[in-house]
């Protein structure tokens, strides 16, 4: 049996669809390709049935859709010889993995909207698919129905991209955006967020960076061409960005965001080229083309060597904009199918190792208080050139008993400037070091 022309694709035979997972996301998939079926056979080139959708509940109440195809035997669907298409929206990493792989084992294409399973073990489900000669595409997975995953694994393949910069978590967009625009604290803004459904009741993964990291991981995999996972990329949330430092980037012309930061780094003496990805606050010039992406949406912003600058801005969550990437990539794996081919699989060629966060070169803004007398400001001075970094802007507020010190860096390595700030906290004149931030995109 060919893997990709099964024994039941007569010419004019549907191509049989099975969905894991009903909520948001698979609701609004399982009722596209139901209602959608007439444009989607016209696009594809054969109609497409809906044989199954994998449900932890069939209690639950699930208009439009048809409990016919509601089962909690999730195992019996993915095994089955007959089906083309898989679509996996369970999320998590098991038991998502061994379900994507079984389907794979099994012949069937899969689509994903993963991004956990994908910067954990993405390797491993390249692999099976390469194996059975079908598809693995995964365009929901990153900043929902913005087509970026597309760019980098395709249109920009014979381009050399050398930074993949972005706002990809919608919630800590919104946050810090309402933040700057409010005057608002974290705690607020949050509570906030969670009220209009923008957050979860636990929102540890969004606010600390986790989703980010995943996202991160999965697009300097695809722009570099190396393999880079989760425990690869240095994180850091925003559950720590105070209202005075949203003031304090506003004085500065910033703007604060969640950046996922993925860079190809330039060779230093005889050594070679290296990725660097990290995900943290940063303030960036309210003149760059990110400082504009207010409330939940994402943008990305890819710089390559002849494409120049690129920008992907849109949704980057919700039912309906990820069912528009599910649906997208459901569209191309079935005509890849009715081809008898496969698209691109994994590209880690390159094996770039990953710079640890010591070795980034970025500039730092620091708050510090500070004891109100002669000689502060020198010794400090002399404190930041002993750890070789140099002071671009220092500014100074009053106090009875002490003074706030607002100090903006010149480029330095992340190493020296931590150093430099683990030197201040032990500092006589210096009583608190009360911010710390990574200033990008100048």
């Amino acid at each position: 049996m060919n893997i990709i022309e099964t024994e039941h694709s007569e010419p004019s035979a549907p191509l049989r669809v099975v969905v894991l997972g009903c909520g948001n996301v698979g609701t609004e998939v399982v009722k596209l390709i139901t209602e959608r079926g007439d444009d989607l056979r016209m696009r594809i080139g054969r109609p497409l049935e809906l044989v199954g959708v994998a449900v932890r509940r069939l209690s639950k109440s699930r208009p439009g859709i048809d409990p016919g195809l509601l089962t909690t035997d999730v195992d019996s669907l993915v095994s089955r010889d007959d089906v083309d298409l898989v679509i996996e929206l369970i999320g998590g990493i098991e038991p998502a993995r061994s379900l994507i792989i079984t389907a794979l084992e099994h012949g069937a294409s899969v689509v994903t909207a993963n991004k956990a399973l994908l910067a954990e073990d993405g390797t491993t489900l390249y692999a099976a698919a390469e194996k059975a000669g079908v598809d693995l595409y995964f365009e929901a997975a990153v900043a929902g129905a913005i087509p970026i995953i597309r760019p980098l694994r395709e249109s920009l393949v014979g381009d050399e991209i050398t930074s993949v910069m972005g706002i990809v978590n919608g919630t800590t967009n919104f946050i810090l955006d309402k933040m700057d625009s409010e005057g608002s604290s974290f705690a607020e803004t949050l509570e906030e967020a969670q009220s209009l459904g923008y957050a979860e009741a636990d929102p540890t993964a969004d606010v600390e960076g986790f989703d980010a990291a995943a996202k991160a991981a999965i697009l300097s995999s695809l722009a570099f061409h190396s393999r880079v996972g989760s425990a690869d990329v240095y994180r850091e949330g925003i559950s720590e960005v105070s209202a005075a430092d949203i003031a304090s980037a506003r004085e500065m012309g910033c703007v604060v965001k969640l950046l996922a930061i993925c860079t190809l780094t330039d060779p230093v003496g005889g050594s070679e080229r290296a990725v660097s990805v990290r995900v943290h606050p940063a303030m960036i010039p309210r003149s760059h083309p990110l400082a504009t992406v207010g409330g939940p949406y994402n943008a990305v912003f890819v710089e390559s060597r002849s494409a120049g600058r690129l920008m992907f801005t849109g949704p980057g969550a919700g039912g309906q904009p990820t069912a528009s990437a599910v649906l997208g990539d459901l569209v191309t794996v079935a005509r890849n199918r009715l081809r008898g081919a496969a698209g691109p699989g994994e590209s880690s060629y390159a094996q770039r190792k990953v710079s640890p966060i010591g070795e980034v070169v970025t500039r730092y803004h620091l708050s510090l208080d500070v004891a109100d007398e002669v000689g502060v400001l020198a010794k400090i001075a002399q404190l930041f050139a002993d750890y070789g970094v140099s002071i671009q802007t220092v500014r100074q507020q009053g106090r009875e008993a002490d003074a706030k010190l607002v100090i903006v860096t010149h480029r330095a390595t992340d190493a020296a400037l931590s150093a430099t700030v683990e030197a201040l906290q032990k500092l006589d004149v210096v009583t608190q070091v009360t911010s710390v931030m990574r200033v990008e995109g100048e």
